[in-house]
């Protein structure tokens, strides 16, 4: 291949993953967790331990990181209706238009917006969206519900998944010759149900030998009634049906398996890259749009606000920064906007809500003191800090989790006269304006 040109200002590689929890090998989410490829770039970068998307649920988490705005300043709380179709973000510039706009050639492909639905503002070229699939006739495990809630084994080649399709395409675009800097967002759709995979990735983990998350099964007694009704998720199979069904073993070993096969995805992406001389010229940023419980909290799926849901893996590696480093300070999603603004020296956005981290790939050790902000539906808010989770409901409810004695978030400290000034330090950031929904 011919070396790329290198051009002045760098490129940026933007991989985003659907329903991504910790279960990475460098975060050590799940001890038999394989992902050596997000694990080499993580030692290129740095890996914030700490980051949360700004809602629990695919549509605003990534309106939100794309527009640079909360969602209780949008009013984008839900999945529906589409983010242009709001009168407070029909006209948004999003961050690859805003990148567009000041010289990049940007490219799109896979998931990047919710649905898979293509803004053609944000991209100068828009590559194919295509979806979850593909997806077999018959459902294999779970046999009622939504089409997507399923998992196993399938297809019968890498080859046909439309997340290898959209790795392929990327590719090409990364094979090409650029006049111009670009920025080239992929996003996948695994490990997002139906939770498919073909048979070599389920053979990483042997069915037998899956270790399942903890759970407390009284853990959730000190919340109140509208913390659990807001957290109850109608469209996901209940935990007692995995149990009596004997399927959380196989949940949990198909969820590893798509986890591995994104890895191998993102390694395709990591290797072109080099192949083609960019690397060293090319800033890289991958995560999660959201966290994803598989029997914790003994719930399934996203749409909550604890750690499970909002907790992201975020990794960026930048040309001259730090390298092999993490970093616990608590950022957002919504942070990426600036940061990548600054990073590239093109002309700041002054109208967005998000904050640069670059102090932080500089010095991943300084201490910072904004909390991440993750709402979910209209009023409800946590606030994560370094070491603390505040969560304030609609209803005036709360909860306060210590995370570095607690992980788990099994314990409630709200109510604890000895937390008085923790739970004070966090109301100050919960979000001042709380628009209706669109």
């Amino acid at each position: 291949m011919r070396p790329a040109k290198i051009n002045k200002k760098p490129n940026v590689l933007f991989i985003a993953v659907d329903d991504l929890n910790d279960w990475i090998g460098c975060m050590g989410g799940h001890p038999q967790a394989k992902t050596p490829n997000i694990d080499r770039l993580a030692k290129r970068g740095v890996l914030f331990s700490n980051a949360h998307c700004q809602g629990p649920i695919c549509g605003p988490s990534r309106a939100s990181l794309m527009a640079g705005l909360l969602p209780s300043t949008t009013g984008q709380y839900n999945n529906s209706p589409h983010f242009r179709k709001g009168a407070r973000l029909k006209d948004a510039i999003t961050l690859t238009q805003h990148f567009s706009d000041n010289g990049y050639k940007t490219f799109g492909v896979g998931k990047i917006f919710h649905g898979g639905h293509q803004d053609p503002q944000s991209f100068d070229v828009n590559g194919p969206r295509l979806g979850h699939g593909p997806l077999p006739k018959e459902k294999l495990v779970y046999p009622t519900g939504s089409k997507l809630w399923d998992w196993g084994i399938y297809p019968d080649s890498d080859e046909k998944t439309h997340d290898h399709q959209s790795a392929t395409w990327a590719i090409e675009k990364l094979n090409q010759r650029h006049e111009t800097p670009f920025f080239l967002a992929v996003g996948f759709y695994r490990p997002h149900v139906p939770m498919y995979a073909t048979k070599k990735w389920f053979d990483m983990y042997p069915l037998e030998t899956i270790q399942l998350p903890k759970v407390l099964l009284n853990d959730r007694d000190d919340i109140s009634e509208f913390a659990q009704e807001l957290a109850r998720d109608y469209s996901a199979p209940p935990h007692q049906w995995f149990i009596e069904n004997n399927q959380w073993k196989h949940a949990v070993q198909s969820y590893l398996a798509c986890v591995s096969f994104i890895d191998y995805q993102v390694g395709r992406l990591l290797n072109a890259l080099e192949d083609n001389k960019l690397a060293d010229n090319t800033i890289i940023v991958l995560f999660s749009d959201h966290g994803w419980h598989l029997g914790e909290k003994q719930r399934w799926a996203k749409r909550s606000l604890w750690q499970r849901s909002t907790c992201s893996p975020l990794i960026i590696s930048a040309p001259a920064l730090a390298r092999e480093s993490q970093c616990s300070q608590p950022v957002g999603l919504i942070d990426l906007y600036p940061t990548l603004v600054e990073l590239c020296g093109i002309e700041p956005k002054t109208d967005i809500e998000g904050r640069s981290i670059v102090p932080l790939l500089k010095n991943p050790a300084m201490k910072w003191e904004y909390p991440a902000i993750t709402t979910f539906e209209q009023n409800n808010h946590a606030v994560s800090s370094e070491r603390w989770r505040y969560i304030r409901y609609a209803d005036g409810s709360e909860e306060l989790y210590d995370n570095s004695t607690d992980p788990h978030e099994w314990y409630n400290l709200a109510h604890d006269p000895e937390y008085a000034d923790v739970v004070k330090q966090h109301v100050r950031w919960l979000p001042k304006i709380n628009v209706p929904p669109l």
